[in-house]
C-alpha cells in the first residue's frame, strides 16, 4: 500500500472510531499533540541551513539575477496569491454569532512590533521563541554573506551533510503521519459538533475552488499574457507532471519534468539560447526554497480559522498578515500556521482542524507549487533573455477573464453555502436558560412594587437590627439588568447579583424578598427603609456616593462601547474614534459618564439614554454607539447578535460595582463588605464571574452523538 493511502486510510479510520466510540476517543487528543510537536521539531533547524546553503552557493552574477528578474516575478505571484487569500473569506457564509464575555476583550494588547518581528537582535532568541521572519532574515543575510568568503564549499558541503540528516529525521517523522493523522480524526469526529464539520467543510471547498482557479486560469493565464506562450500549451505540456504532484503530493519529483517542460517551451517560441536553457536549471532549485502560491494560499486558513471561532481577523490587519504571513512561510506550515494563530489571537487549538483539512489541501497545494514552478521558470527567464511583453489587449482580457472566473467562484460558493448550510442561533436560548447554581432558598419576588408603608420603619435603628428583627433581607433590584439579575424563561429571577442575594440571606440566617425599584429614586427606596439594600450591577458613582453608602467593590467591569457588528473595527483605537466628526453615542442618564464622555470626546453628540433596550433594538438608529461595560454588552449581544463589544485602546477604564445601602448606615456596609471579603476569598466571586459572567458551563455538557451509545446503546 502507498503511503499516501496510508494516510487517507488513517483519516477515514480516525472518523470512522471518533463517529463510533464519541468522546470516549478524547484521549487521542494526547497522541495528535505529541505528533504535532515531533512535526514541528526539525523545521527551523532546516529553514536555517536550507537557506544559508542556497543562497551562499550562489555566485554574486546569479544571485543579483536572481534578485532583480526573477525576485520580482516571484513577488508578482505572491500579490496574485494574498488578492486570493483575501477574497475567499467573501465566499464564508454570514454565520450570526455572539458570544459571553471574554477577558481577551480587555487584556492590553501589545502594539504591532515591527522590527522585533523582522530583525534578529538575538537570533537564537527568534528561535527559541518561534519568531519565524526574524529567523528567515538570519538566515538570507548569512547566506548573501557567504557568496563572496573563499573556499566556502567544504563549509556547505557540512551543512549539506546535516540537512540531509535533518531531512532523514524529518522523513521519519513523516512516516508518522498515518497515525498522527488518525489520532487528529478520531479526537475531533469524536468530539466535534456535526455544526462545527459543517462550517470546516466551508474552508476545504472554497480552498480547492480558488487552488483549480489559480492553477489552470490565473497562474497560466499570466504566462500567456505576458509571453509569446499560449495558454493550451502550457496547460497541456504540464497536465501529466499537474496530475503526478496531486497524486503523490510531492513536489520534488516532478521538478525534474518541470524543468524538461520548460525548456520544451522556450525553444518552441524561439526564446531560445544557452542562457534561456540553462536558466531553469539555476531558477527552479533556487525557486524551491521560496514560499509558492499554494503556501501563500494557506494563509487562508487564519482568516477561515478566525471566522470559525468567532475570532475574525480584521481586515484592518491583513496588511500585517501580508507582511508576516510571507516571511513566516519559508519555514514549514508546521511552524508558521501556529505561529500565525498566536500572532492574530486566533485559539491555537485550531491548527489541529489545519491539519486534519490538510491531508486533502495539501494535495490542491502541490498542485499549486508545481504550476506555480513552471511559470517562475519561464516568466523568470524571459524576463531575464527580454523574452516578456506588455500587449494591453491582451493583458485587459486577462484580467477581465480573471476577475469574472473569481468572481463566479466566490459568489457562487458563499450562494452554495448560504442555502444549505443552517444557521441556528441559539446562544439567547442558554442565557434564558440559565438558573442559579445552588439549590435557592424560597425567596419571595416581586415583580411590581409591593404596597410600602413608609411609618413602619423605626429608621432610628440599624439597618442590620432591622433585617434580623424582621427576620428577611428585602433585597431592591431591576428587572432586565444583564447579567446581574433578569428573568429567565422559566419565570426565575437570576443573574450574577440574584445568586450573591441568596447566599447572603442563607449566611445571615433570615429570608430572602426581591423588590424592583426605580433606579432614578435609588437614595429615596433605600433611606426610606423600601429596600435594606440594592444589590444589581451599580456601578459607584461620585454623586451615588453623596446620597447613599456603598459597600466594598465587589468587581470591577471596563468601560467599552457597543456597535452594530460590522462597524466594530471602527471604534477599536480612541485616537480615531477622538478624530471622528460625526459620531454620535448614547450615554448612560448618569451626570458622571456623561461628563466622562464630553470630556475626553469633544467632538462626539452625546445622547442620554435610560433604556439600552431602545438601542438594541433598532429604535435609535442615529447613534453610532453606547457606552456601555464589556461585561454587560456581551451579555446583551448574546441577545442581539447583530451588535458586538468594542473596547477602545490602548488603556482601560475601570468600572467599579458595590452594594448600596441606605440611611448611611456603616455598620450595614461595613458588614456586607466583610461579607465580600470573604466571598472573595473563598472563591464565590470567582465562581459566580465565571458562570453567569463568562458562561462558563451555561449549558449542560451531553456527550456529543456516537454509534455506541446513540445507535447501539452499550453505555448509557
Amino acid at each position: 500500500m502507498s503511503f499516501s493511502k496510508k494516510i487517507i486510510l488513517g483519516l477515514i479510520l480516525g472518523i470512522a472510531v471518533g463517529l463510533f466510540f464519541g468522546e470516549m476517543v478524547a484521549f487521542f487528543h494526547v497522541v495528535a499533540n505529541a505528533y504535532i510537536q515531533l512535526l514541528q521539531m526539525t523545521v527551523l533547524p532546516y529553514v536555517i541551513v536550507s537557506l544559508i546553503t542556497g543562497i551562499g552557493s550562489l555566485t554574486y552574477r546569479q544571485a543579483k539575477m536572481l534578485l532583480v528578474k526573477v525576485g520580482g516575478i516571484l513577488l508578482l505571484l505572491w500579490a496574485v496569491s494574498l488578492v486570493m487569500v483575501f477574497l475567499m473569506p467573501l465566499a464564508f457564509p454570514r454565520w450570526e454569532n455572539a458570544s459571553f464575555f471574554s477577558t481577551s476583550l480587555v487584556q492590553h494588547k501589545p502594539s504591532f512590533d515591527f522590527l522585533s518581528l523582522y530583525i534578529p537582535a538575538n537570533p537564537f532568541y527568534s528561535m527559541a521563541n518561534n519568531i519565524v521572519p526574524a529567523v528567515v532574515l538570519f538566515s538570507v543575510i548569512v547566506g548573501v554573506a557567504l557568496i563572496g568568503v573563499e573556499k566556502k564549499e567544504r563549509f556547505i558541503d557540512t551543512l549539506n551533510v546535516f540537512n540531509r540528516a535533518l531531512t532523514r529525521a524529518t522523513h521519519f517523522v513523516v512516516k508518522l503521519t498515518p497515525i498522527g493523522i488518525f489520532a487528529i480524526a478520531a479526537s475531533h469526529a469524536g468530539a466535534m459538533k456535526f455544526s462545527d464539520f459543517e462550517r470546516l467543510q466551508v474552508y476545504m471547498l472554497v480552498y480547492i475552488a480558488m487552488g483549480v482557479l489559480l492553477t489552470f486560469w490565473v497562474l497560466p493565464g499570466l504566462v500567456a499574457s505576458l509571453t509569446s506562450i499560449r495558454y493550451r500549451e502550457l496547460v497541456g505540456l504540464t497536465k501529466d507532471a499537474l496530475i503526478t504532484a496531486f497524486m503523490t503530493g510531492n513536489l520534488f519529483i516532478v521538478l525534474p519534468i518541470l524543468s524538461d517542460a520548460t525548456k520544451a517551451l522556450l525553444a518552441k517560441h524561439s526564446i531560445d539560447s544557452e542562457e534561456s536553457q540553462s536558466l531553469p536549471e539555476v531558477i527552479i532549485p533556487a525557486s524551491f526554497n521560496f514560499p509558492h502560491a499554494g503556501k501563500v494560499l494557506t494563509l487562508s486558513f487564519v482568516l477561515f480559522a478566525g471566522w470559525f471561532s468567532d475570532s475574525a481577523v480584521d481586515v484592518t490587519a491583513y496588511p500585517k498578515l501580508a507582511a508576516t504571513g510571507v516571511m513566516s512561510l519559508f519555514g514549514n506550515l508546521a511552524v508558521s500556521i501556529p505561529f500565525l494563530l498566536d500572532l492574530f489571537e486566533v485559539p491555537a487549538d485550531m491548527f489541529e482542524l489545519f491539519l486534519a483539512t490538510s491531508v486533502v489541501n495539501s494535495r490542491v497545494g502541490t498542485l499549486i507549487a508545481a504550476m506555480n514552478t513552471m511559470v517562475i521558470a519561464l516568466l523568470g527567464t524571459c524576463a531575464i533573455v527580454g523574452g516578456i511583453s506588455f500587449d494591453s489587449r491582451k493583458l485587459l482580457r486577462y484580467a477581465g477573464i480573471t476577475a469574472v472566473l473569481t468572481f463566479v467562484t466566490i459568489a457562487g460558493a458563499r450562494v452554495v453555502f448560504s442555502s444549505t448550510l443552517e444557521n441556528r442561533y441559539e446562544k439567547d436560548k442558554i442565557l434564558s436558560g440559565m438558573h442559579l447554581l445552588r439549590n435557592p432558598l424560597p425567596a419571595t419576588v416581586h415583580k411590581t412594587p409591593p404596597p410600602f408603608d413608609s411609618s413602619s420603619v423605626d429608621t432610628s435603628k440599624s439597618v442590620l437590627s432591622t433585617i434580623r428583627e424582621r427576620g428577611r433581607i428585602r433585597v431592591g433590584y431591576r428587572a432586565g439588568g444583564l447579567p446581574y439579575a433578569y428573568f429567565n424563561s422559566a419565570g426565575e429571577l437570576v443573574g450574577f447579583d440574584v445568586e450573591m442575594a441568596h447566599r447572603l440571606a442563607r449566611e445571615m440566617n433570615v429570608d430572602l424578598e426581591f423588590i424592583p425599584i426605580d433606579f432614578n429614586n435609588l437614595s429615596q427606596s433605600l433611606n426610606s427603609g423600601y429596600c435594606d439594600i440594592v444589590m444589581c450591577g451599580t456601578a459607584v458613582t461620585t454623586e451615588r456616593a453623596e446620597k447613599m453608602t456603598f459597600s466594598a467593590s465587589y468587581l470591577n467591569e471596563t468601560l467599552a462601547l457597543v456597535v452594530r457588528d460590522h462597524h466594530r473595527h471602527k471604534f477599536v483605537n480612541l485616537k480615531e474614534i477622538k478624530e471622528m466628526d460625526s459620531f454620535q453615542i448614547g450615554v448612560p442618564n448618569l451626570p458622571y459618564y456623561l461628563e466622562m464622555v464630553r470630556t475626553h470626546l469633544p467632538k462626539a453628540q452625546v445622547t442620554a439614554i435610560n433604556d439600552v433596550v431602545e438601542f438594541f433594538e433598532g429604535n435609535m438608529p442615529h447613534l453610532d454607539a453606547i457606552l456601555f461595560t464589556a461585561e454587560r454588552g456581551s451579555a446583551w449581544s448574546l441577545l442581539y447578535p447583530k451588535y458586538s463589544v468594542a473596547v477602545p485602546g490602548p488603556g482601560r477604564v475601570g468600572v467599579p460595582l458595590a452594594y448600596l445601602v441606605g440611611r448611611r448606615d456603616q455598620e450595614m456596609a461595613g458588614f456586607v463588605s466583610t461579607w465580600i471579603e470573604l466571598k472573595k476569598n473563598d472563591g464565590t466571586i470567582e465562581e459566580l464571574f465565571e458562570y453567569w459572567i463568562k458562561g462558563k458551563n451555561a449549558t449542560k455538557q451531553t456527550p456529543r452523538w456516537s454509534v455506541i451509545r446513540d445507535v447501539l446503546h452499550w453505555v448509557d
